[in-house]
């Protein structure tokens, strides 16, 4: 009886951990996740900032929140990335529902250096900046050249 008892804890076990492993090859690899916390950070902590690398970019110490308490973390060489600027960890005060609240913005590479996350700059769909996509204007462009409001390929 115990053996049996004990076979069918190791099957469910290995059943849960390969459920666990499955999902997380299926989880998405560029999810975003958001941290606000309701007290304000700490201000910074005073590091003496290091001679310039050639190659490498300094990152500033920063606070991040572990376990609902703020944590500093020193500041530390990255490798430059050709082309980018490094954009360092900050909190930002946001009001949420009437209440100041911190977010946590993390780190980036910034393209053109201009504070811009690149995920939100326009990346040529929308070459007359008018706000609708170029797919979308090219199909209406051709869709009723006479404005009679039948489509052309119905017109006969």
């Amino acid at each position: 009886m115990m053996r049996r008892f004990v076979l069918a804890s190791i099957a469910a076990a290995s059943l849960a951990g390969a459920a666990t492993v499955g999902s997380a090859v299926m989880s998405p690899a560029n999810a975003q996740v958001t941290v606000t916390f309701g007290s304000p950070p700490p201000p910074p902590r005073y590091e003496a900032v290091p001679a310039p690398r050639s190659g490498y970019v300094w990152a500033p110490g920063h606070w991040r929140l572990v376990r609902d308490q703020y944590v500093w973390f020193p500041g530390q060489w990255y490798t430059a990335r050709q082309g980018y600027r490094y954009v360092p960890e900050s909190w930002e005060r946001v009001v949420v529902n009437g209440r100041n609240q911190w977010r946590f913005v993390p780190s980036r590479w910034d393209r053109n250096a201009n504070g811009v996350p690149d995920r939100y700059e326009n990346r040529g769909w929308d070459r007359n900046h008018n706000g609708v996509p170029d797919r979308y204007e090219s199909q209406r462009r051709n869709w009723d050249r006479d404005r009679d409001g039948i489509p052309d390929r119905y017109e006969r």
